[in-house]
């Protein structure tokens, strides 16, 4: 009794009836680019004829969940790809310090090239790491061919083939954006008599932006390194000190074009950005002097990954641009040159983001300038719009065009350091959004709007931190 029911079970085992009840086993029918090679899968075993004779049929200690046949090494010939079950985690050869492996059923990768009348296996994994539902490439009109795995979850994620097999790719890119720095005069006079810095004031969140791998923040005003031009509202000049701050604390890129963005002329716009780009920042929205040729955006490139950066405002407070250096601020303005940049821009990059001075100041409701502008942007393939300037939190949201386009906006994201004495101004956040290469492209998989505030403390100190 017991060795036939251990018959039975050993029978059972052996065909795989103890293998993951989620697994989705393909009966399928495919072909390689030339025609020459037909592969059938069917009751988990792979096999290839070739005019008319078998010339290949699946171990049958390998069972066949699934098929595909793609050029996985962009060698201009398709290989064919088996995702399949085999006892143990490795094959012949195993590693030096595994002395015995391991019984039990596990999922693998082999791939076998064809060769005429021949079918020579040429990478055999050993044991995945991970449950494997679907197996997928991206087809043969992308740069080169990837291997997309989705598991039971629906999560995918993505291989790259290289000389010794396929590298998982980190794809995913983390934005953080801060709202406007606004540094007015009791915040600079406490850091430069208390402080002789303005660290404080990114001491709450320099760990978030060491982990994000792109950090924004607006920079509403110009610097000065003149301490007589050092003033606030209506028309500012913060000191530089500030800007070696923002460095520090380890931003990325700035954004500049805003309404104040002339207030100390165009001195303050060539010191604001000279001081940016000698730092390796990069300054969005304003032009120096001498860069009188219109450059509409700046390309950003994280994990492979290219991003286009556009910075606007709506106007410079009614001080006029110069008539020999027009692209000095970046104008909301011109809607055909605008959609024109965006077109360009995304032939030029897989993203493309804008930050928006735009808006009614001190109000959560999103104006009509606004929604023309966000339905402009969406027509023209921006992804991401991040907005500044009502100094209030405004609402974030997704929109979707015509042909199926998505589009996050958050229409305002406050106010980073103010000191605005309106509580809803005391209120901001910090835009975070992950950027990840998916089968239909690149993508927001992930996005949130974290509120921050703003407090005063004893002896005149302004803290930011999260909420």
């Amino acid at each position: 009794m017991l060795v036939g029911m251990g018959i039975i079970w050993y029978v059972l085992w052996v065909n795989g009836a103890f293998l993951p009840g989620w697994i989705e086993w393909k009966n399928e029918i495919l072909n390689d680019q030339s025609g020459q090679y037909d592969i059938s899968v069917n009751h988990k075993s792979a096999q290839i004829t070739y005019e008319d004779e078998v010339i290949f049929t699946s171990p049958n200690e390998v069972k066949v969940q699934s098929a595909l046949c793609c050029d996985i090494d962009n060698d201009r010939e398709d290989e064919l790809i088996l995702l399949c079950w085999k006892t143990g985690r490795f094959g012949t050869h195993r590693p030096f310090w595994v002395e015995k492996d391991e019984r039990k059923w596990s999922q693998h990768i082999f791939i076998y090239e064809f060769e005429q009348e021949k079918v020579r296996p040429k990478w055999m994994s050993s044991y995945i790491g991970q449950d494997v539902m679907e197996l997928a490439s991206n087809g043969k009109s992308a740069p080169f061919t990837r291997l997309w795995l989705t598991d039971p979850e629906g999560n995918t994620s993505s291989f790259k083939w290289d000389v010794w097999g396929f590298t998982r790719e980190d794809t995913e890119v983390s934005f953080a954006v801060f709202g406007d720095i606004l540094i007015h005069e009791p915040i600079y006079r406490y850091a430069l008599r208390h402080e002789e810095s303005f660290d404080f004031l990114f001491e709450n969140v320099r760990d978030v932006i060491a982990l994000s791998d792109v950090a924004v923040i607006n920079q509403e005003t110009p610097y000065t390194d003149n301490p007589a031009m050092y003033s606030d509202y209506p028309r500012f000049g913060t000191p530089l000190l500030a800007g070696q701050a923002v460095v520090d604390a380890g931003f990325d890129v700035v954004t500049c074009a805003t309404n104040h963005a002339l207030d100390r002329g165009e001195v303050g716009v060539d010191l604001t950005k000279n001081f940016f780009d000698s730092h390796e920042v990069i300054c969005l929205g304003i032009q120096t002097e001498a860069e009188r040729q219109d450059r509409p955006y700046e390309i950003l490139t994280r994990k492979d990954i290219k991003f286009a950066l556009f910075n606007y405002t709506y106007g410079t407070n009614g001080i006029k641009l110069p008539e020999e250096n027009p692209y000095m601020v970046h104008l909301l303005e011109d809607e055909a040159k605008i959609r024109k940049d965006i077109e360009a821009a995304g032939k030029e990059a897989d993203f493309v983001i804008v930050f928006a001075h735009w808006g009614s100041e001190y109000t959560e409701q999103i104006d009509e300038f606004q929604q023309e502008w966000a339905q402009i942007f969406l027509e023209s393939g921006v992804d991401v719009v991040v907005g500044t300037h009502p100094h209030v939190l405004q609402p974030c949201e997704v929109l979707t065009s015509e042909d199926g386009h998505k589009m996050l906006v958050f229409y305002s994201i406050g106010n980073f350091i103010s000191a605005q004495s309106e509580k809803s101004c005391v209120k901001g956040g910090m835009a975070e959004f992950t950027v990840s290469l998916t089968r239909e492209g690149y993508q927001i998989t992930d996005y949130s709007l974290k509120p921050l505030s703003i407090t005063w403390q004893e002896g005149g100190k302004f803290v930011v931190d999260f909420v």
